[in-house]
């Protein structure tokens, strides 16, 4: 079985899922981390080192991801490096991700500076949810962040919440409640 295709115990298929962070959003941002969470709940992460032409910083960013520019320069792989290892770990899988248009973007970038091509698909998170579950969206992914108590705003840690919460919301009938003061 596939790593995307493992199920949980109660028959729901746990979807991969990775998440990026960035120097920024708009032109000239770029990808500064990478993280996934495989269906077997394994996960990885790495910085990226910022091609030398990459110069967007964007300080707002960078107070919400707290990664420090130099940090990348000292301790990122290379986009090569990095993009090798995506392809060796997520060939021929369907990959999710919450902010599809943003990590499109940010992946093509780091594939373009690696002069490689994904070996995965990349797909939108909310594809896998119908319109109810996605009404509980952020209730439900704060209540997965505490739980799991990953405070770290980082890609792995992001990419783990997202899965779960992905697999919070696709519980059977009834495991999933309204928030409160929802009620008709």
């Amino acid at each position: 079985m596939q790593a995307d295709a493992v199920l949980a115990e109660n028959g729901i298929t746990v979807p991969v899922v990775i998440d990026i962070e960035a120097s920024g959003f708009g032109r000239g941002s770029y990808p500064i981390e990478v993280g996934f969470v495989l269906a077997d709940g394994e996960s990885w992460c790495s910085l990226v080192r910022p091609e030398p032409e990459w110069l967007h910083w964007d300080l707002g960013a960078a107070a919400v991801h707290r990664i420090q520019r130099d940090s990348l320069l000292r301790h990122g792989r290379s986009c090569a490096d990095v993009a090798q290892l995506l392809n060796q770990r997520l060939r021929g899988q369907t990959v999710y991700t919450d902010c599809w248009a943003h990590d499109y973007a940010w992946i093509a970038r780091l594939y373009d500076a690696a002069e490689r091509s994904p070996s995965f698909r990349l797909a939108n998170l909310q594809g896998l949810l119908n319109d109810s579950q996605l009404a509980l969206w952020d209730q439900t992914r704060a209540e997965v962040a505490a739980r799991l108590r990953l405070h770290r705003h980082r890609a792995s840690a992001d990419a783990r919440v997202l899965q779960q919460t992905v697999l919070t919301l696709r519980q059977p009938l009834g495991a999933v409640t309204a928030p409160r003061g929802a009620e008709g």
